[in-house]
């Protein structure tokens, strides 16, 4: 597992000192790994949902991979 140094406000600070102090997580690196997963997967989600919608919109591309490629090329 590596490392990151990142530099925080205040207020992020105070935040994850509460949340793990409320026991959202049981260190501030656990906390900031969880809140980072949790992004991961709305990220995820939010991908699936607007594929939903645009092929609900009837925007779907058919055919071969390669040639769909040149297409958009």
């Amino acid at each position: 597992m590596s490392t990151l140094s990142v530099p925080l406000t205040t207020h992020l600070e105070e935040t994850i000192t509460r949340m793990v102090k409320n026991g959202f997580a049981e260190t501030k690196a656990e906390l900031v790994r969880k809140a980072i997963t949790r992004l991961a997967e709305e990220e995820a989600v939010n991908a699936v949902l607007l594929s939903q919608k645009e092929a609900r919109e009837g925007k779907l591309l058919e055919g071969a991979l390669r040639k769909i490629v040149k297409t958009l090329s």
